[in-house]
């Protein structure tokens, strides 16, 4: 992991992920939300926004995909008002 100016984390990744997934540590803490894929297609890296307020502290380790599949974001229909 690498922290950008911008304040994304950028990260090497050895596997395929997909956009809003979620990135954890070896104990199970939710590090960052990849929110883009840049590079090579052979060797891409990925942008994530932070969810954790150090950040600093994860910078060159590994990190892992969660389990558990990102959870899309339902959209609430309003109520016609009479």
């Amino acid at each position: 992991m690498h922290l950008a100016n911008s304040g994304r984390v950028i990260v090497r990744l050895s596997n395929t992920v997909g956009y809003n997934h979620i990135l954890c540590d070896n104990n199970g803490v939710r590090i960052a939300k990849v929110t883009e894929l840049i590079g090579p297609v052979a060797e891409p890296y990925a942008s994530a926004i932070s969810l954790t307020n150090n950040i600093k502290k994860f910078v060159g380790k590994k990190v892992f995909v969660s389990e558990i599949p990102p959870v899309k974001k339902i959209k609430k229909q309003r109520r016609k008002q009479k």
